[in-house]
Formats: C-alpha cells, sequence, structure tokens
C-alpha cells in the first residue's frame, strides 16, 4: 500500500510541471462589421469582460467600420480605456476602413493595428445622434469631437494634430500613412501575421506572449444578433408597418386577434429599438397625420384627396424618421416608394372598408329594426299593446300614447318586446 501511494506521488510531481508547460496562452478575437450602435457596445463590453475572466494575452477587436452612432462610441471607448487586458483594434480585411467612429475606437486600443490597402480617418461629426443641428449646434458638437478625439490620442500617445485634423478637416489616410505618422503601431497581412508582430510589446507593465497563441473567437450571442438586426433603420421601419397594420386591423376587424398581437409586439419591439436610437419627431409627427388622413377617408366622401395627402405624408415622414442619424442608418427612396403603396392601398382597401362596417347600419336581425318605422295595430302606452313591423305583430310599450293606426318608431327591443316613440305621423285614409 505504502509503494502505490508513493508512486501516485511520484506521478503528480511528474505531472504538474508537464501541464505549466503546455499550458498555451490564448488570445481572443471578435469581429465588427458594419455601422456602430448598441449592439456593438454590448458585443465589446462583453469580449473584454470574458477576456479578463480568460485571463487572455489580449483582445482584438477586427474591424471594419463607416461609422456610426456618437454615445455608442464613446461607451465603446470607456470600455476600452478602462479594461484590464489590453485591446489591439485591427482594421481588416484589407479594402476595410474605420472611418468616423471607428477612428475614435482604433486610436483608443492599446495597440492599433492595420492590414494593407485599409484606411482610417473621415472622423468629422455629422449630426451623429439625432436632432436637427443648427450652425451653432454643429460647430459645439465639431469642437467636443476634436477635443475628445486630442484626449484619447494624448492618452495612447498618438499623433494628436493628425486625430484632430481627422475630425476638422474629415481627413483620411492610408494605412502606410498611418503608421509613418504615428496614429497606428503596426501594419499586419492578417491576424497570424499581427500576433507574430506584437509579441513582446509592453501593455501597461505586460508583456505580451502572442506568437504561439490560441486563437479564440468570441462570437455575438444570439440576443446581440437579435438586436444587432432590430437596429438596422429598415427593420425598425418595417416593425413601425407592422405594427400600424396589426393594431388597425384589429380595430377594423375587432376579434381577429391576430393582427393586434403580431401588431402590439412590433410595437414594444420598435419602441425598444427607438429607445437606443433616436428619430426625428417632424418625420413621426408626418407619419402619424398621414394614418389620420387615411382614417378621416373612410368617413369623408373627398374622393381620394385625403388618401393623396396622407400618402406624402407618410412618404415624407418616413424619408425624415432617420434623417438626422449617419447616413448608413438612413432609408434609400427605393425602399420607401414601394412600403408607401403597399400602405395606402391597405389603408383604402382593408381597414377603411373595416372601420366603415364599423359605424354601418345593422341590416339583419332584429336590432336591425331599431330606428325603423311601425304601425299601431292597438292602443299602444307603457302598459303595452301590439305594432306591425316588417310583416310581423310585435308587442309594444310607449311611454306617450299611440292610437290605433298611428305610425311609431322604434327605439329598443327588450327581448320580444319593442319599446316604441311616436312619430306624429297617421295613416291616410284612403
Amino acid at each position: 500500500m505504502r509503494d502505490v501511494t508513493f508512486f501516485i506521488f511520484i506521478s503528480l510531481i511528474g505531472f504538474l510541471p508537464l501541464r505549466a508547460q503546455t499550458n498555451q496562452p490564448t488570445v481572443n478575437v471578435i469581429e465588427i462589421d458594419g455601422a456602430i450602435g448598441p449592439t456593438t457596445y454590448s458585443y465589446i463590453s462583453r469580449g473584454i469582460r470574458l477576456s479578463e475572466e480568460d485571463r487572455a494575452q489580449c483582445l482584438v477587436i477586427e474591424m471594419d467600420t463607416p461609422g456610426g452612432l456618437l454615445e455608442s462610441t464613446k461607451d465603446i471607448v470607456k470600455a476600452i480605456l478602462a479594461s484590464k487586458v489590453p485591446v489591439v483594434v485591427y482594421v481588416a480585411p484589407q479594402g476595410a476602413t474605420a472611418g468616423s467612429a471607428g477612428t475614435f475606437i482604433t486610436l483608443a486600443a492599446h495597440i492599433a493595428a492595420m492590414a494593407p490597402a485599409t484606411n482610417i480617418g473621415a472622423a468629422h461629426p455629422v449630426q451623429m445622434g439625432g436632432g436637427q443641428v443648427d450652425s451653432v449646434m454643429q460647430e459645439k458638437l465639431l469642437n467636443y469631437s476634436e477635443s475628445y478625439i486630442e484626449s484619447i490620442a494624448n492618452k495612447r500617445n498618438r499623433n494628436v494634430e493628425w486625430a484632430k485634423s481627422s475630425v476638422r478637416e474629415s481627413s483620411s489616410i492610408t494605412a502606410d500613412e498611418a503608421l509613418r505618422l504615428n496614429v497606428i503601431d503596426v501594419i499586419a497581412n492578417d491576424i497570424p501575421d499581427l500576433l507574430k508582430k506584437i509579441n513582446g510589446k509592453k501593455v501597461n507593465g505586460f508583456v505580451l506572449n502572442t506568437q504561439n497563441a490560441k486563437i479564440v473567437p468570441i462570437k455575438q450571442t444570439q440576443s446581440e444578433q437579435l438586436l444587432q438586426f432590430l437596429f438596422r433603420p429598415e427593420v425598425m421601419f418595417i416593425l413601425m408597418i407592422v405594427a400600424i397594420y396589426g393594431i388597425l386591423g384589429e380595430i377594423s376587424n375587432p376579434g381577429a386577434i391576430f393582427p393586434g398581437v403580431t401588431g402590439a409586439i412590433a410595437l414594444i419591439l420598435l419602441l425598444y429599438a427607438v429607445a437606443a436610437m433616436p428619430v426625428n419627431i417632424a418625420g413621426f409627427a408626418l407619419i402619424t397625420l398621414a394614418i389620420v388622413l387615411f382614417v378621416l377617408e373612410a368617413f369623408t366622401p373627398t374622393f381620394g384627396l385625403l388618401t393623396a395627402g396622407g400618402a406624402v405624408a407618410f412618404i415624407l415622414g418616413s424619408f425624415m424618421l432617420f434623417e438626422d442619424l449617419p447616413r448608413m442608418f438612413q432609408l434609400s427612396w427605393t425602399f420607401l416608394i414601394p412600403a408607401t403603396v403597399l400602405t395606402v392601398l391597405f389603408f383604402v382597401f382593408v381597414v377603411s372598408a373595416g372601420i366603415r362596417s364599423q359605424f354601418m347600419k345593422i341590416k339583419s336581425g332584429k336590432e336591425s329594426m331599431i330606428g325603423e318605422e311601425a304601425t299601431a295595430l292597438t292602443d299602444v302606452d307603457q302598459h303595452g299593446g301590439r305594432v306591425f313591423i316588417e310583416g310581423e305583430n310585435w308587442q309594444a310599450t310607449s311611454f306617450k300614447l299611440i292610437k290605433v293606426g298611428e305610425k311609431c318608431r322604434v327605439i329598443e327591443i327588450s327581448g320580444l318586446k319593442l319599446k316604441v316613440e311616436p312619430t306624429n305621423k297617421t295613416e291616410e285614409n284612403l
């Protein structure tokens, strides 16, 4: 027994150094492709947190973006500056760009890298964050963005003058120029080449060991993919249309259930997206006006004038809805025109007909007799009597005396008894 215990002990001693020698360093990688928005911040912040938990050598953010929202960019920059794990922003693949918001993010990285045939810059703020921007507000926003990128460049010891010119003059440069001007730290053909070139670099007192590191991709979660899908302007617009169709479809056809439930779900998703990506209030007001005009057409014989006005208001409102956001968040006319035509047809042939039917006089059943004229077969008072209506003999009561042969009007039906009132018309004697 003693020999067995000794053998196990010796085996464990020999095994522990072996594990230490085979403990391969890791590098986490995330990919950003497209506009910078709230989902991008969620993805990057999660990547930083996981990299810190995994004790990865660094987090590589492979990025290709034309720009995005200023608030999301600020959140990402703060997350990178506060990161305990080195963050490497790599503008790739070849042909990629770090435009506008991407410039801020790249400059904030501990190590900034680019692939050949890529570019960076053009960080001039253009109505980022929504709302109409006059010349004074635009100058304030420009000054703020310039000072913000200056502070980031100073923090990372990068070319401050070029960083300011990228905001003030929309300056854009290639990877080779960026390396020469001390905007980035390295040019790499791909991620393995990048890890080889940054190996041994010292970041915050930590020496990177990346040459033979294991590359661990961090993919977007399903919820992040869903949210990124929702934050696309065309998806938000479709959600708005579905919400309108569903809710008004339920109103025009009560009890259908499915349109109302679908419309309510679309409305909730739309409100969630709008909370993170503000829309133009004037555009929203024009769309609301269009809906009102479409509904009024059902009650007013204007021969399509209200519908035409609603169509104009709808397409202008839809175009203005995302007008104050960066260009990548705006809708194209090729998308808006079919949506407007479909909406007009929906209101003309579905909603208008349904709403009219809710206010039309009932044409079947005993309720259809309300308002109709009857003839008294006997004297009718509050105690009772009988009237003749639509070929049938009915019991009836009236607060005022109605004599035999006088006309009366049905005002209420209770079971098999009518409540009538005199019309002051008597049958003509023939």
